[in-house]
């Protein structure tokens, strides 16, 4: 065998060097490492043969080279395809540098072709040219074995670690960085490639120098350390890269010109920041922001609103469809015939339509019509000198919500009409009945469903198409599954045909409906219906389908057009929304969770979780009960039914059957009119009803989310709507400077006490930490800060009951002041130190301290100083810290019960409507929004802005200068577009300086006063008149200098107020009326105030917590949790106890102890900062629970008799679970099992095998399970007649019903449950006894019955659904119906040859008492032709209730007996007392005497709560 030496020289001596222009690549075949062959063997023989395929693998000659380029090139590219289709996920050239880097592993293009250089050493000069490859299976060889065949390896190449002195080889091979061309590197540059090559191998070498042999690492544990991290070569699909993909990456890159964001960060961070398309598309356009928003302008999840703008067509219209929407007081005053405002209906549809027009046609926002626009929804009597609000500001906010939906109603109407005209056809009831009724988008819904039902075949193609017509391009749609229902195929068949022998057409009846007479009469057919279906049958027997089947279809065609009507169904939709009840039944479930005490039962306020009974619909509008019930059904905990009351089902079912059938009194009249009474009661039940109580569903809850989402609304316009605080000293616009403390958790081993100072202009000015204020040091330096800052008032808050503490502290050292005078203690405080101190609510402030916002304002202070900073900001302006917060006012609770059953989204709306009012009721300095980052929050709830807009004003104002002079600027300078210009200026104020200085009429940039007012811009003019008429001025006075120099002029006039009232504004309103035809007496009443005052203050003024918001902010107790009359658990730390309410016996508590104790007391001190509960933890004073306390008043609707059931269903489930697992009954039979193991333990035992086992009911009974059939038990309740106390064994008689009492358990067994067996088993081997279900026995008997028609058929099977019984069915003829009856077995009763006759003389005689001639065997003169006349149970015809009447039905029948308890005792005004719990009037002795009043008190007619 020759050696690897040997053989590299051979090899390389032989190799014929490739052309240059040759540019192709040479593939060799892979070559085994040295000692690793392909057989395994160890040795191997020189095979020349083998030596010469080697070489021709590699040295080819030109000749061959020319024959074999065209079958290389395409296999070239195979592999080129091979491999980009491997490396799926390609990495970038930062990863592929950080896996060389870790492997150390080279990384180099893949290998081209062989080259022939001048300047390269001969080839067979070097003697090292194999590469050592350290792979682990090299290991196990040979560690420093050489393997000549891996040079020509493009793999192994690339993966391999060269030698140092193997440079050679890399002149020899070309990489692939020249250009397709294939144009060579000149020498120069290839010098360059091989010194950094070098420089590479270099820092490689110190990594090949940390060889596992050379550290002295064995294989094995090396194959353990690539088990662990793998063996470095994860990575190889990712480093063979080619060349041409990075020149393919590099053609993809995009232009830099052509960047956009969208091409550098993700689209959250671009819709975070507003710079997305849709942002940009706000931001320009000429309408205010939140009119061109659907959602919350600061909300995340934004949409813009798709609809089209209305037109002035589209106002008179829209003006009557809202008017009759805004609320239903309205409707009853100014609509109902004997409303007090009735004959003001026409002002108020025209202030409607006037205000439509200027929120849609004009874009002008709420705030603006409230403000500027205010005299066209006021009706003004001049002659009386009166006026009468027409609406108010919640009621314009309500208009342009229903305004927005009705632009959707157009939008959908409109594409109604367009796929009516695509049809290309005639339906005069479309045209004329239905669509002027589309009053809603339920209706056009159901207009789009029943044009496309009525007309699906009908669809034409509206154009004509040549063969050589260019075909336009149509965006490919993917083809959607279709849904054929069984109404459509039924529709195709002949049955259509039969359907219209009901002799009128669906909207015919529709239309006799609504007009409650007979507008369409009914064309009656000579053949009943059962003949004239007869007709339709198919002449081929096998496809025929009985008549019968074909009649039901035609009902079904019917009913379903029937029941698709859209102007029935919106009859139906508001039949439900006035006369709709909801009845609510607890779940298995629901039984176990929800209790009189549990927390969802508080939150009702009434018991309607548990039982809720028809209450209407129209009650439930007004209050969050029914957010709550969806709540508890979503949580599977109660059931709830929408339905109409059987009264109003009865009205309407009446008329539609009035409008449907005949008046004719033949015989064939009569039997279509039953057929039409099926398809009432199909419409009714299938289409109508369902749909009702859908529809009532998603009303209830829309309305009680916009009361409950208005409600929180609400609450917050109380917190918003104050004034800053001001101090008695303090003038209007002056802001307090204020300090804020915090004492954070008042821990005093680990909190300090945090203290900031905000200036007038809202500055942090000071931030310090104090530990206590006990210590001399720490006084004097509080005293020091008080000193040098001067704050108006001081602020305290904290995170629980201990910063009462600190207040109180406070208080006590500001009244002393820094030198207290212990001798002269009366002496007056120093006025100096009278600072007030107080609360503020600190939700606001809880949200900002853990804020980006805080942390990019204020940076590294302490979170409890950013928690003063917004308590102190809060005081200066309430309104700028809410509106600071965005969306995350969401997370302030204004209603802890209910503002989480309300969707997101629709709080913010309410939310931000309350923000946008109290902001342009306030207005917004624009120069301060422009400079101070914190005012700015404001500017966004300006009217017409929003937050897109409100930055790029502050941007373009910012490249300006930063500041504006007047109000003409912000059109001058494309500040605003038209539009939004008109809805903010009257609110965007702009300060004017005071100058003496005359301006003229042609200076620029002249400052305005009337800029600094609310005075929109429309209505300078109006307001100079009004001063020159003050200051009796003539037009010729002012002429010359500034238009508003007048203005100026009466504002520093010392008697302005005097002159203004003098003023006689109705005539001058009446005037400008008669003039103009404008009403602007409410404008003239704002001029004048701004005249005056110019943005005076009209929030609220500052109102102090009370000391419940106070204890409810530091500790979370409320009024609701400390309700005098409850028990409490408390724990005994410290404080004035009282010995008379400690115990009965004079016992003291332990401190630290945990212990209940009964409120006696609660008494609040704000001024002293003192918080006390009184509490007696007296075993006499508890001993009549809180019960009556924590009772909530019932709902008028709630049914007690059902929740009395239900509660001894709960009690007797609790009496089984303690005591059902403690008894003991000597009997072999006997077993403690519940019903679920008695069962699974009688599985694999005989029929009629017996278990005795505890029952719920209680230690008087018990419970029999015997085996019926596989999977079918009876369980038999047993009772005890003198039960044993201790439950241990059987006292006395046992009692099944009235009729089977036995002495002991074995007799028991015996006469009544192996007597049963034996009836069981005698009639299912009885040959009409089938082992099927009720319904395979049904179509057995049918079966029979076609094989002998002459016969009558009948069956027995067991009845799954009732242990103990079998089902009788009895199919009397073909024409007939297969009719059921329970066979209940009893131990001596129901024999079979009894009970084979006496259900035939039963069926007979049901015949001869029904009318005669009818087809069916029941009634058929009813509604229901197959419904028996009585006894029946109304759910399967022929069934008969077996229960004999008794108070508690008994399941498996007989009666009950009487409760050993005897009757039940009276109940008192707060239900039934328990044996142990004496009645109210029955206090125990000794009781407090406190307590006993209150209970007293508890128990007269009032409530708990």
């Amino acid at each position: 065998m020759s050696s690897p030496g040997a053989m590299a020289a051979s090899v390389d001596d032989d190799v014929e060097m490739h052309d240059p222009e040759r540019d192709e690549e040479v593939d060799g075949d892979a070559i085994q490492p040295h000692g690793a062959t392909d057989d395994s063997s160890e040795e191997e023989e020189d095979d020349p043969e083998e030596e010469r395929r080697i070489k021709a693998g590699f040295i080819v000659d030109e000749e061959e080279e020319e024959e074999e380029e065209e079958e290389r090139r395409p296999r070239k590219k195979r592999r080129k395809h091979k491999k980009q289709s491997e490396d799926s996920e390609e990495l970038d050239e930062d990863d592929l540098d950080l896996i060389t880097e870790s492997t150390g592993r080279k990384r180099h293009p893949r290998l081209q072709r062989l080259r022939r250089y001048s300047n390269s050493p001969p080839a067979a000069s070097s003697s090292k040219r194999a590469v050592i490859d350290s792979s682990e299976d090299d290991l196990d060889e040979a560690a420093n074995a050489e393997d000549i065949h891996n040079i020509w390896d493009d793999e192994e190449r690339r993966d391999g670690e060269g030698d140092p002195e193997d440079e050679d080889l890399d002149d020899f091979i070309d990489w692939e960085d020249e250009e397709e061309g294939g144009v060579g590197q000149d020498d120069i540059s290839r010098e360059e490639r091989r010194k950094q090559k070098q420089r590479r191998d270099d820092e490689r070498r110190k990594i090949r120098s940390l060889h596992p042999n050379t550290l002295g690492i064995d294989a094995n544990a090396w194959q353990e350390m690539h088990d662990v991290f793998g063996n470095g070569h994860d990575y190889d699909i990712h480093l063979n890269v080619d060349d041409a993909q990075f020149e393919e990456e590099e053609s993809m890159m995009i232009p830099k010109d052509d960047m956009r964001l969208h091409h550098v960060f993700e689209p959250s961070v671009i819709k975070a920041k507003m710079l997305t398309d849709d942002d940009d598309i706000i931001r320009l356009a000429d309408i205010p922001e939140r009119m061109q928003l659907a959602t919350a302008s600061f909300s995340q999840n934004w949409t813009l609103i798709s609809t089209s703008d209305l037109t002035e067509a589209d106002l008179n219209g829209a003006a009557l469809w809202v008017t009759q929407r805004i609320s239903d007081k309205k409707n009853k005053s100014f609509f109902s015939p004997d409303g007090e405002l009735q004959y003001l209906k026409g002002y108020l549809v025209l202030a409607v339509t006037v205000v439509l027009r200027h929120m849609f046609l004009e874009h002008l926002e709420v705030p603006h019509i409230w403000t500027h626009k205010r005299d066209q929804v006021i009706h003004y009597d001049f002659q009386n000198r009166s006026k009468q609000e027409l609406l108010n500001l919640p009621e314009l906010w309500k208009i342009y919500s229903l305004g927005q939906k009705y632009r959707a109603l157009v939008d959908r109407r409109n594409a109604l009409q367009a796929i009516y005209t695509r049809l290309q056809i005639t339906d005069k009831y479309f045209e004329e009945e239905i669509l002027p009724q589309t009053d809603g988008v339920e209706v056009v819904a159901d207009a789009s469903e029943w044009l496309s039902m009525m007309h699906k075949d009908d669809k034409a193609d509206t154009g004509f198409h040549f063969h050589d017509d260019e075909e336009m391009d149509a965006p490919k749609k993917h083809k959607t599954p279709s849904r054929i229902s069984v109404y459509e195929v039924t529709k195709k068949t002949i049955v259509a045909r039969l359907a219209q022998g009901f002799g009128i057409k669906p909207q015919e009846v529709v239309t006799n409906f609504m007009a409650m007479s007979h507008v369409h009469f009914i064309d009656n057919l000579e053949l009943t219906p059962m003949p004239y279906a007869e007709q339709f049958v198919d002449s081929d027997p096998a496809k025929a389908v009985p008549a019968e089947e074909l009649l039901r279809q035609a009902r079904m065609i019917f009913a379903t057009e029937l029941g698709k009507d859209p102007i029935l169904r919106n009859y139906v939709r508001q039949h439900f929304k006035m006369d709709a009840v909801i009845t609510v039944l607890p779940t298995e479930k629901g039984k176990i969770k929800i209790d009189e005490h549990s927390y969802r039962y508080i939150l009702t306020h009434s018991a309607e979780l548990q039982i809720l009974m028809n209450k209407p619909v129209n009650e439930m509008l007004t209050s969050s009960q029914f957010l709550r019930i969806l709540d508890a059904e979503n949580q599977h905990l109660i059931s709830v039914s929408v339905l109409l009351p059987p009264d109003s089902q009865s009205v309407l079912e009446r008329r539609l059957s009035d409008a449907f059938t005949s008046d004719s009194f033949d015989e064939s009249a009569k039997a279509w009119n039953e057929e039409r009474s099926l398809i009432v009661q199909e419409v009714l039940v299938q289409h109508l009803l369902p749909m009702g109580s859908k529809w009532v569903r998603e009303y209830l809850r829309d309305e009680v989310e916009d009361f409950v989402a208005n409600s929180c609304a609400s609450a917050l316009r109380r917190r918003v709507d104050v004034a800053p605080y001001r101090t008695p000293e303090m003038a209007f616009g002056e802001t307090a400077s204020v300090m804020a403390m915090s004492w954070g958790k008042g821990d005093p081993q680990r909190d300090d006490i945090n203290i900031v100072y905000l200036d007038e202009g809202g500055r942090l000015r000071e931030q310090t930490k104090i530990d206590n204020l006990y210590d001399q040091a720490m006084r004097d330096e509080f005293f020091d800060l008080i000193k040098r800052r001067r704050p108006d008032v001081i602020v305290v808050g904290g995170f629980t009951i201990a910063t009462a503490k600190l207040s109180a502290r406070l208080k006590e050292l500001l009244r002393a002041g820094p030198n207290p005078d212990p001798n002269n203690l009366g002496a007056p405080p120093d006025p100096d130190f009278q600072i007030p101190v107080i609360y503020v609510r600190d939700e606001v402030a809880r949200i900002f301290q853990h804020s980006p916002r805080a942390v990019e304002e204020f940076g590294p202070i302490p979170e409890v100083a950013k928690y003063c900073i917004g308590m102190a900001r809060f005081v200066q302006n309430p309104l700028n810290e809410y509106a600071a917060l965005g969306a995350d006012i969401s997370a302030i609770s204004f209603d802890k019960d209910d503002q989480h059953l309300v969707p997101h989204e629709k709080l913010l709306i309410a939310f931000e409507r309350v923000l946008v009012d109290i902001t342009n009721k306030v207005g917004v300095d624009i120069n301060r929004a422009t400079t101070d980052n914190h005012y700015k929050h404001l500017l966004p709830f300006v009217c017409g802005l929003g937050l897109r807009k409100a930055e790029a004003l502050i941007q373009k104002i910012q490249s300006l200068g930063g500041n504006l002079a007047d109000r003409n600027q912000f059109l001058k300078n494309d500040l605003l577009t038209h539009d939004v210009f008109l809805n903010a200026a009257g609110f965007l104020r702009i300060y004017q300086e005071s100058t003496s200085r005359q301006s003229r009429r042609d200076d620029e940039n002249v400052q305005d006063p009337l800029d600094s007012t609310r005075i929109h811009p429309a209505d300078y003019e109006l307001a100079r008149k009004m001063a020159t008429d003050a200051l009796e001025m003539d037009e010729e006075d002012v002429q010359d200098g500034h238009p508003s120099q007048v203005v100026t002029e009466l504002m520093k006039d010392p008697t302005k107020e005097k002159r203004l009232a003098e003023l006689n504004l109705d005539d001058f309103a009446i005037s400008l009326y008669e003039v103009n035809h404008e009403q602007k007496r409410h404008t003239l009443n704002v001029l004048r105030a701004e005249l005056l005052h110019p943005f005076s203050e009209q929030r609220n003024p500052w109102t102090p917590l009370s000391a419940w918001d106070v204890l409810t902010m530091l500790s979370t107790e409320s009024e609701d949790t400390l309700t005098v009359g409850l028990i409490v658990p408390v724990q005994v730390n410290r404080g004035l106890v009282t010995q008379a309410f400690m115990s009965d016996d004079g016992s003291q508590l332990k401190v630290a102890s945990a212990v209940n104790g009964v409120i006696l007391d609660v008494k609040l001190d704000l001024e002293a900062d003192q918080f006390l509960v009184e509490l007696s933890t007296r075993r006499t004073d508890m001993i009549e629970g809180d019960s009556n306390f924590r009772r909530i008043r019932p709902d008028p609707h709630w049914d007690a008799a059902q929740n009395e059931k239900d509660l001894d269903i709960l009690a007797r489930k609790k009496r089984a679970e303690t005591a059902g697992g403690r008894r003991i009954i000597k009997h072999p039979n006997f077993h403690n099992f519940n019903t679920a193991q008695a069962e699974a333990y009688l599985e694999k035992q005989q029929r009629g095998d017996v278990v005795i086992r505890p029952s719920s009911k209680g230690n008087d009974h018990l419970a029999v399970t015997w085996k019926v059939d596989h999977k079918l038990y009876q369980h038999i309740d047993v009772t005890d007649s003198n039960p044993d106390p201790s439950g241990q064994a059987l006292g006395g008689q046992l009692v099944v019903d009235a009729q089977h009492i036995y002495s002991d358990l074995d007799e028991l067994i015996v006469n009544h449950v192996q007597a049963m067996v034996r009836r069981v088993e005698e009639l299912m081997n009885h040959e009409r006894f089938k082992a099927k279900s009720e319904d395979e026995l049904h179509q057995f008997l049918k079966q029979q019955l076609a094989a002998n028609p002459a016969k009558s058929m009948y069956g027995f099977t067991l009845n799954r659904k009732r242990p103990g019984h079998f089902t009788l069915c009895f199919l009397a003829n073909k024409q007939a119906a297969v009719q059921s009856w329970p066979v209940r077995v009893t131990p001596e009763a129901y024999f079979l040859p009894e009970l084979c006759d006496a259900f035939k003389v039963r069926h007979l005689h049901q015949q001869s008492i029904g009318n005669q001639g009818g087809r069916t065997p029941f009634g058929a003169g009813m509604r229901t032709p197959a419904r028996p006349t009585g006894g029946m149970t109304p759910g399967r015809p022929g069934y008969t209730s077996v229960r004999q009447p008794a108070a508690t039905p008994n399941p498996y029948g007989g009666a009950t007996p009487a409760s050993r308890f005897g009757n039940a005792p009276p109940q008192t005004a707060y239900g039934y007392q328990t044996p142990s719990h004496p009645a109210p009037g029955h206090l125990p002795a000794g009781m407090n005497p406190q307590r006993a009043a209150m209970i007293q008190d508890a128990n007269g007619p009032g409530w708990g709560r």
